[in-house]
């Protein structure tokens, strides 16, 4: 375990924003978490916990202690034959694009299509990652994680996670109530391939045979054509979720709108691309200053260099009130906003 005081959190969040904060903990085992709450060893609240920053905006310093999980290791837990399958975990700090290489090199499939997803591994659960019609949620059998209040160590079961579109338990009954060290996820030792989304299927074929090598190839240069590097440009990801409305709704904005994408969601509801609606409005490739959507992708916003958070953030709602006005469609964050705004 590793305390820093008045730490600049530049290379925490993949925006790049260089805010400080009061008090970060390195965490590198479950141990030194256990121990650091059954002592109630004192620290500085509020508290949050932050593990890769690929879904946060911080708009001011942190006035707090940041946990960092920093934990390590992958392994195949158990061997399911007669499933075709194998149970394995990861810890919570290994970056999540990491487990999705090793997977797809162990020949196991289920994770390909959600290749080059900037994060950690704790952070899959949680947002219930998703992409090419696929969600983490589909592979994850159990989460392993710490009670903040006492120490002890509590499994979520997959029922339990309460998953839903970019959502789970951990990011609202329990939010912040739990730490997770590790997840645990069931892979096919078959091919099991999805690539019924988009250009995904023409991608592969371009490479060669359908297999998993080949999907996850062909997932990261569709990536690497279309989303910005948070390495080069500041950004963190997908800014909005793709809006879910009524069928009514989605039928009346088709008859105004006949090129609008919709895709089918739970009965009795449609799922809008919210990159689409942005950029119909105006947004894409604009920039205030050095907070800007990216030129490729609507729904991405990045910062160009010196944009604060709140900047940032104030462009956020600018397009949420555009996208309001023009289309009666309300945007949700999918990024989590730290601070005061």
């Amino acid at each position: 375990m590793k305390i820093y005081k008045n730490i600049s959190l530049k290379k925490y969040n993949t925006f790049g924003l260089d805010y400080k904060a009061d008090s970060l903990i390195y965490l590198k085992t479950e141990k030194e978490i256990i121990t650091l709450l059954k002592n109630k060893i004192s620290f500085k609240k509020p508290l949050f916990i932050l593990g890769g920053g690929s879904n946060v905006l911080f708009t001011r310093d942190y006035k707090g202690t940041i946990f960092h999980p920093a934990f390590k290791g992958i392994k195949i837990e158990k061997q399911e034959p007669e499933n075709d399958s194998v149970i394995v975990s990861a810890g919570a700090g290994i970056e999540w694009d990491d487990l999705v290489g090793w997977s797809v090199q162990k020949g196991l499939s289920g994770l390909e299509n959600l290749s080059l997803i900037p994060g950690k591994v704790g952070a899959t659960p949680v947002q219930n990652i998703g992409a090419y019609g696929v969600e983490v949620r589909e592979k994850i059998i159990r989460v392993r994680t710490i009670d903040m209040k006492n120490g002890s160590v509590k499994i979520f079961s997959n029922n339990e996670c309460e998953f839903g579109y970019r959502d789970s338990v951990f990011k609202n009954s329990k939010k912040g109530k739990y730490l997770i060290t590790r997840v645990y996820y069931r892979l096919s030792t078959k091919p099991l391939l999805n690539l019924s989304y988009g250009s995904l299927k023409e991608e592969v074929n371009n490479l060669g045979e359908e297999t998993p090598e080949n999907t996850r190839q062909g997932v990261i240069n569709i990536r690497r054509r279309k989303l910005p590097d948070p390495e080069i440009i500041g950004n963190a990801g997908s800014f909005f979720k793709n809006p879910v409305v009524k069928n009514s709704v989605a039928i009346s904005l088709k008859n105004v709108y006949p090129e609008i994408p919709v895709f089918k969601d739970k009965d009795g509801y449609i799922k809008l691309a919210s990159g689409w609606l942005i950029d119909q409005c105006g947004w894409k490739g604009k920039r205030r200053g050095d907070a800007g959507v990216h030129e490729l992708q609507a729904l991405v916003l990045v910062n160009y260099g010196k944009a604060s958070g709140k900047e940032i953030f104030e462009l956020s709602e600018s397009i949420k009130n555009s996208v309001q006005q023009k289309f009666g469609v309300k945007l949700e964050r999918e990024v989590e906003i730290v601070g005061a705004i």
